[in-house]
């Protein structure tokens, strides 16, 4: 038996308004939630039992996978009343672990894509005889992670969490979001209270000379903790960049779930995805974008990089670029709406007012949009 914690309860603040109905891991990825793909690729690996650690907006997971045999697994649900911690929700998932204190159990960060050889890891881990194993990826730009540098071996000798400076750039390996952890090493967690795994429990381990490998390995990886990533990992799996077996089709170009209607001179491309009963009107343009259930884009409107939220409008002309929409709202037509732009749940924006100068060449042949670049709403 190989078992997995599954690490669900952030709230993923940085992806708002995407996650004011819906918990990060829940948002729809290439036609599924996301959690959808970690679960399948899970199962895929041979893991058989997993346990989800929940806390924000829980109560939508086990509706959705119920006991997990759909999907070829054991699943069972941890609530936590209050935010514990990565470390802390893995020591209040634990009670539910089947497996004695020498067995090996698999943690995932649940807002992580991720190509990574699961049974590598934890093939790993026993080879090492190892008390923790952590998947290690390289990045161009560190700072934003946890730095984690090793020894010729793979032993891990220090953890650094989002380095501040360039003294503290000593490597580009950074914590890659899964681990192997054996058994009772999760028991020597505190037990209800927050704890960080990265800041507390990985640098004490250390400290008392546990033996943590770093696994290193350069396959696909991303952390979904900002829109456009979101955007970027839902296309790359609808193109097949990453493997899923989640995926509810062929990989291409665009992935049109049942009940959409889209416009037969309108343009999918670049791994789009429309949801269940969205409409892509005539002329539009909709490239490397997330349309979600229900939403409709209106005729000769221009989405690239972007999210239009559950049963929002995008009005006629309308161009959206690496703009994210809330579920429920409306642009009117010819908007225009720029990198980094959000438009809150259930928010209006009106058409745009159109104004030409006379000697303006546009005026008499065209309209060009109203610019609202970084809109914030």
């Amino acid at each position: 038996m190989t078992e997995a914690i599954l690490l669900v309860g952030g709230q993923g603040t940085r992806l708002r308004p995407v996650t004011v109905h819906t918990p990060k891991p829940m948002v729809p990825a290439a036609g599924v939630p996301f959690l959808a793909h970690q679960l399948a690729r899970l199962a895929a690996a041979g893991v058989d039992h997993v346990v989800m650690a929940t806390c924000y907006l829980a109560e939508v997971f086990e509706p959705h996978f119920g006991d997990g045999s759909a999907h070829g697994l054991s699943l069972e649900y941890v609530v936590e009343d209050e935010p514990l911690g990565t470390g802390g929700a893995i020591r209040h998932a634990a009670r539910r672990l089947r497996g004695g204190p020498d067995r090996p159990v698999l943690v995932l960060n649940g807002d992580i894509l991720s190509g990574v050889d699961i049974r590598g890891l934890v093939a790993a881990h026993r080879e090492r005889g190892a008390d923790v194993t952590l998947h290690l990826t390289r990045v161009e730009d560190p700072r934003a992670f946890g730095l984690v540098p090793t020894d010729a071996d793979g032993r891990v000798l220090a953890f650094t969490e989002k380095p501040q400076t360039p003294e503290e750039i000593v490597t580009d390996q950074v914590n890659a979001g899964a681990y192997v952890f054996t058994r009772s090493v999760i028991d020597t967690i505190p037990e209800g209270r927050a704890v960080s795994v990265e800041r507390e429990t990985f640098p004490g381990l250390l400290a008392r000379g546990a033996y943590l490998h770093g696994h290193a390995e350069d396959s696909y990886w991303l952390d979904l903790g900002r829109p456009e990533a979101l955007v970027q990992a839902s296309a790359d799996l609808v193109r097949g960049v990453v493997d899923s077996p989640a995926v509810p089709g062929e990989r291409g170009e665009s992935l049109v779930l049942p009940g959409a209607e889209v416009a037969a001179d309108a343009l999918l491309a670049a791994g789009t995805v429309v949801g269940a009963g969205a409409r892509i009107g005539a002329g539009a343009l909709v490239h490397g974008s997330v349309v979600l259930d229900g939403a409709e884009v209106g005729e000769g409107a221009d989405v690239r990089r972007s999210l239009v939220g559950a049963g929002a409008r995008i009005g006629r002309r309308t161009v959206l670029d690496g703009a994210v929409v809330g579920d429920g709202a409306r642009v009117g037509a010819d908007n225009e709406l720029r990198t980094g732009a959000r438009v809150w749940c259930e928010a209006v924006l009106p058409d745009a007012v159109l104004r030409f100068s006379p000697d303006d060449p546009a005026a008499p042949t065209g309209r060009r949009p109203q610019t609202t670049e970084g809109l914030q709403q």
